[in-house]
């Protein structure tokens, strides 16, 4: 390993590359620690979360929900409702939420925080010095949050037909007739319901036997069926071969056999490749995981240098903007506190949601991954089709679905299938942080009628499952000598 010169004074305590999520909390405690802290950000602040993840997928599922519904206005005793829709209208409408929430992630909310923000491209040349554009700025520490990008496998032809990514998604200016979404993960799941509510002809191609691959099978299976009632051609069990003009996609199933599948537009949702080339990591030797992440300890610190941290997509394990930012307290607080004082990074409750309709959100385990690690479980099953608000709101299909320590009311995981499912899961994801079980959940007051009672439901099932029943005998003739 080279051998470094540590400056005996430093411009600043720590310097931040990467404006997303884990940058910006990042920054903002470091701030709020009163250090001095220098952001650096080559593009736009709020990275791809703001820009072209989160925020603008969000704002497009609303509005495909909303014209979805308007289109079923039949099942709610509505009629006469001939619902037309612009699709740059529609596009327009994304940018306008992404300039309304830009503010939260601006440079000058940061400078007000205390915040040097700079724009440009951050190059580390020494874990002491980062240089930003023309100036070399000396740090006690670096924090490396430079996200990720989408992942395009170079499939032969690709460079001869259309395709999008996350990236270029919302430049579109057209909806296309024929789309064609290549991934059955979360985001392809969520952009194939959209444009098919749209109006698009959308085919999903997944390699694997299920979409949501990270899903229970029954749980895959529900959306499954739902995306294809709304006239998705969901292609499992096929592989990607090649692209043709035309253009069309080529596909080959396990057995062999070849499958076109035109398209006007192909969107590549096959997963996300950490950003970690050329701005001194290589140069520096700083390891990396087979993935691609950065090898970091339980402290977040890369493996060489102690004063080299890395959070968000760029470290792993996780790709959520909520991890990102649960990451950014500990490079923090690690590095203005160490060596006094350090903290291990924890993930035993780490929630995820899939935005599809109904969408999927799930904490600590599922019932398969139970099974694969031969954890003994037992599974309780409440029916969304049972809870009365989700029938009035005509939404009255799906589940919630909790794992429990045999015999006790431990959660050692949960999965809901629901509208409003991600809200739903904070119930079970507090009670596995902060310990408390389905007891407690059930002898909570929950408001009637709320998407939230099927949690006290589902808490009811398993008690009734788990109730004493020597005891009722008992009490039995006790009743019957108290009315003597």
């Amino acid at each position: 390993m080279k051998k470094f010169k540590k400056p005996n004074k430093t411009d600043y305590n720590m310097i931040i590359l990467g404006a997303g999520s884990g940058g910006l909390v990042t920054s903002y405690i470091g701030a709020l620690l009163k250090a001095k802290v220098a952001l650096v950000e080559a593009h736009k602040m709020g990275g791809d979360c703001l820009n072209t993840g989160c925020v603008p997928s969000k704002a497009l599922i609303q509005s495909c929900k909303v014209l979805y519904q308007s289109k079923n206005a039949a099942k709610y005793g509505l009629t006469d409702t001939d619902i037309q829709f612009d699709f740059q209208k529609i596009m327009s409408r994304i940018q306008s939420v992404i300039s309304k929430i830009e503010p939260h992630d601006s440079i000058e909310r940061y400078t007000s925080l205390g915040v040097d923000c700079l724009t440009g491209y951050g190059q580390i040349l020494s874990p002491y010095e980062v240089k930003v554009n023309d100036q070399v700025l000396t740090t006690k520490n670096i924090v490396v949050a430079t996200g990720a990008k989408p992942l395009v496998v170079p499939f032969k032809g690709l460079d001869q037909v259309p395709y999008l990514t996350s990236d270029n998604l919302w430049e579109l200016k057209e909806l296309p007739k024929r789309f064609v979404v290549l991934g059955g993960g979360p985001i392809g799941c969520e952009m194939a319901q959209c444009f098919a509510r749209l109006g698009s002809k959308v085919s999903i191609i997944e390699r694997g036997s299920n979409i949501l691959a990270g899903e229970d099978p029954e749980v895959a299976q529900i959306i499954e069926a739902q995306l294809r009632a709304e006239g998705v051609e969901v292609l499992t069990g096929h592989s990607a071969d090649s692209f043709e003009k035309g253009p069309k996609l080529i596909t080959k199933k396990a057995d062999g056999t070849i499958v076109e599948v035109e398209f006007d537009q192909c969107l590549m949702a096959l997963g996300r490749r950490p950003n970690t080339k050329g701005f001194g990591l290589e140069e520096l030797e700083v390891e990396f995981n087979k993935n691609g992440t950065i090898k970091v300890d339980p402290y977040l610190r890369t493996t060489k240098y102690k004063n080299i941290f890395a959070c968000g997509d760029v470290a792993g394990p996780f790709q959520f903007t909520h991890t990102a930012a649960h990451q950014a307290w500990f490079c923090a607080t690690n590095s203005l506190f160490q060596p006094l004082k350090k903290f291990k990074a924890e993930y035993k409750v780490v929630p995820k949601v899939t935005f599809t309709d109904p969408e999927v959100a799930s904490v600590g385990l599922t019932e398969s991954e139970a099974k694969a690690q031969n954890i003994p479980v037992e599974v309780t099953t409440y029916g969304i089709d049972d809870l009365d608000r989700a029938i009035a709101d005509g939404a009255d299909h799906g589940l919630v679905r909790v794992l429990t320590a045999p015999g006790k009311d431990t959660i050692l995981g949960a999965t809901i299938v629901a509208s409003k499912a991600g809200d739903m899961l904070l119930e079970f994801s507090s009670a596995m942080k902060h310990g408390f079980g389905l007891n407690k959940i059930m002898s909570t007051i929950h408001p009637y009628p709320t998407m939230g009672e099927a949690n006290k439901f589902a808490a009811g099932q398993w008690k009734m499952k788990n109730k004493p029943d020597w005891v009722f005998p008992w009490l039995e003739k006790f009743n019957t000598w108290k009315r003597k």
